[in-house]
């Protein structure tokens, strides 16, 4: 395979790289062993962190509005725009790391940026958005964002109900009549790698809110807000697959966007052009930061694999860690898993130099080519 194809389609290393930089230190490492070996990247994304970035370096433009972060406080978030296509990455305007440092706000944060990153779609042309959700700060069965897209979410006494999920447990009243009409003309695509309902032991509050700051406390009383926001917004019902990403924003997304749910690595590939891609690939090397048990759970390894076993294309996968067997990388459709560890067991050492660790994987990789 001294004149291979290979294309680099893997995930961002969480804490360390992203998607791109990846892509670029595996290649680098690539052609320094096999300098005959043709080398493109095409980033993915399974509509968390990253996928922006994603889009992006396939081709789509790079947009940018300063809108209300998860704390109130202004913030100025990227989205992405094709012809009449735009991705909008729910994490640029209300996700984790938008909030400050040490401070974190599991029953007020709100998703209200996210209304108005989509509206900037909206004002620019777009008549089909991806929606990636994922890293949300917010457990507010996406009231915020509905809110800033024209709804009104009511207490008893008529007045707008407080942001977050907290103030959820007030509202006895939703209009949706407000909401931008350009909505009903544009098809909203919900990506998500999870599938979890609104609501229960298996809800947004309790799977998801303890890693935003909140006490099992204020998970019940999240849980109780979501439920009645469900009672109040209908008629998606609560245990819809997927009303439970990010915080609840599927549900709201389900209820007052009329949106569609697809799980996001699958959804990703094909806005991205992966198909076209194959058809000029002999090798596909895919990765994220860890390969374990949420990867079998359809992550952005598991959707890659699957793509390009549908065509015929090989698979091999870098990571910083493997926890998975050799049946379960088959099962996956992957050939063959190189780890960072491998390299340097110190964890550590593995999130800050992983570009020079993963260039030496390259090296491996393509050493085992002309093998």
């Amino acid at each position: 395979m001294t004149d291979a194809r290979v294309l680099i389609a893997a995930d961002k290393f969480k804490g360390s790289l992203t998607a791109v930089e990846v892509a670029a230190h595996l290649g680098a490492g690539l052609r320094r062993a096999a300098a005959g070996v043709r080398v493109s990247a095409l980033p993915v994304a399974d509509g968390g962190d990253g996928t922006v970035d994603a889009a992006v370096a396939a081709g789509f433009e790079r947009r940018t509005a300063r809108v209300t972060g998860p704390l109130g406080a202004p913030v100025t978030a990227a989205w992405a725009l094709r012809d009449d296509t735009a991705v909008v990455e729910m994490a640029e305007a209300s996700g984790l790391r938008r909030l400050p440092p040490g401070r974190l706000a599991p029953l007020t944060a709100t998703s209200f940026g996210t209304g108005e990153l989509l509206r900037a779609a909206l004002d620019a042309g777009a008549r089909t958005v991806v929606l990636g959700v994922g890293g949300s700060a917010s457990t507010d069965a996406g009231a915020g964002m509905l809110a800033a897209l024209g709804a009104r979410l009511l207490d008893a006494a008529g007045r707008p109900v407080g942001p977050g999920g907290a103030g959820l447990a007030a509202l006895v009243r939703a209009d949706l009549s407000g909401l931008d009409a350009r909505l009903a003309a544009t098809d909203v695509v919900l990506a998500s790698d999870v599938d979890n309902p609104l609501t229960g032991s298996a809800g947004a509050a309790y799977v998801y809110a303890p890693q935003k700051g909140a006490s099992a406390a204020d998970v019940a009383a999240l849980d109780a807000a979501l439920a009645n926001a469900a009672r109040v917004l209908g008629p998606a019902p609560a245990s819809a697959p997927g009303a439970g990403a990010a915080g609840g924003v599927g549900y709201g997304a389900l209820v007052g966007l009329g949106a569609a749910f697809r799980p996001g690595i699958e959804l990703l590939l094909e806005t991205l052009g992966f198909d076209a891609a194959l058809e000029r690939t002999d090798l596909v090397i895919t990765g994220e930061g860890s390969l374990d048990a949420q990867t079998l759970r359809g992550k952005a390894v598991a959707g890659v694999a699957r793509a390009a076993a549908a065509r015929g294309v090989r698979v091999l996968a870098v990571c910083g860690r493997l926890a998975l067997s050799p049946e379960d990388l088959h099962d996956l459709g992957v050939a063959r898993a190189y780890a960072l560890t491998d390299l340097q067991p110190d964890v550590t050492r593995c999130i800050t130099e992983a570009g020079p660790l993963l260039e030496r994987l390259g090296e491996r990789i393509g050493r085992d080519l002309l093998a």
